[in-house]
């Protein structure tokens, strides 16, 4: 788009979890959910490659963060939000780099208070408490439009973290318009699943739209299929509406997620519209890692090093860093 220029840093296609997403227009640089993590798989730590992905995410964050001035976050999970403690087990996070990233920046967050469960509630109160000094300020954002020049921000009340009632609680989307153009970021709706926030969606009708897809990997076990088939029809849904939309995180977590979005591509190819990943809308090649975890520890043994750093006390590895 000629107004608002989007630009993916992290996410599944580019080999860790995040959705992490910098747009610029001529009135603002934004971070949004400036966060990047890697998640448990197949009783494994995660493969060297995928910590080369985690800290390459990290430096992409971070020179994005020098030119932004407003950050959002949408809820408070480990990819979403950088944490203000050291772990370089899962989230390759401190304080330092958390100050790096928000510092000296407004900060639009989702609420604490309201709509959020207990997890969040403490991880945002704790990421608060520690940032408050850094930080510009923080303003909470459910539900609430920002202007900045001629550009809009419009944040959506609370909408469901996947599944209707979820445990996982609740998340905020992001509308950003200027002269005509619009770029929505819906985090974690997966899909979505839930109805209410399809409509919202189909309402906004941005012309580009990044969606986290549902988690086809959990189908089954921890999620319903009958959910996950709803969260690929709503998706088909807005594709067959919103010209381009960019589909990643939960989805890519399985290595047969193209197979499985069938009816997404399909729908989009008779609308003539695009579906693409967030590596793919860079140019680049999918790089999906965590599914393909077990697969690596055999094609690509980790060295000595790292196999020692597995196997320190579990305080000291997330003091230090993997050797790679």
């Amino acid at each position: 788009m000629g107004q608002i220029r989007v630009v993916p840093l992290g996410a599944e296609s580019l080999g860790v979890r995040s959705m992490c997403t910098y747009v610029e227009t001529p009135d603002l640089r934004l971070l949004i959910d400036p966060g990047a993590s890697l998640g448990k798989r197949f009783g494994l730590l995660p493969h060297p490659r995928e910590y080369v992905a985690l800290r390459e995410c990290r430096a992409r964050i971070v020179e994005a963060a020098r030119s932004a001035n407003l950050a959002t976050i949408s809820h408070y999970h480990f990819d979403h939000i950088t944490p203000t403690y050291t772990d370089y087990v899962w989230n390759w996070s401190s304080l330092e780099a958390a100050e790096e990233i928000y510092a000296g920046k407004t900060v639009l967050a989702k609420d604490i208070r309201q709509n959020i469960n207990f997890s969040q509630r403490r991880r945002g109160w704790l990421f608060q408490r520690n940032m408050r000094k850094c930080v510009r300020r923080f303003d909470v954002a459910d539900g609430k439009s920002f202007d900045v020049g001629r550009t809009r921000l419009k944040f959506s009340q609370p909408v469901f973290h996947g599944e209707g009632n979820s445990m996982l609680g609740w998340v905020l989307m992001l509308l950003v318009e200027r002269q005509g153009e619009s770029f929505l970021y819906a985090p974690d709706v997966q899909g979505p699943m839930v109805g209410d926030t399809l409509k919202l969606i189909m309402d906004m009708s941005p012309k580009i739209a990044m969606i986290g897809g549902p988690p086809s990997y959990l189908s089954g076990f921890s999620v319903d299929e009958a959910n996950v088939k709803r969260g690929l029809d709503h998706l088909a849904t807005i594709v067959e509406k919103i010209p381009t939309t960019i589909i990643d995180h939960h989805l890519l977590r399985a290595e047969t997620w193209r197979e499985q979005a069938q009816v997404v591509f399909k729908t989009a190819e008779r609308a003539g519209h695009e579906v693409m990943t967030s590596a793919e809308y860079l140019g680049k090649q999918n790089d999906l890692l965590e599914c393909r975890r077990d697969e690596l520890y055999k094609a690509e043994p980790p060295s000595e090093e790292f196999v020692k750093w597995t196997k320190l006390p579990i305080l000291k590895q997330r003091q230090t860093k993997p050797p790679l």
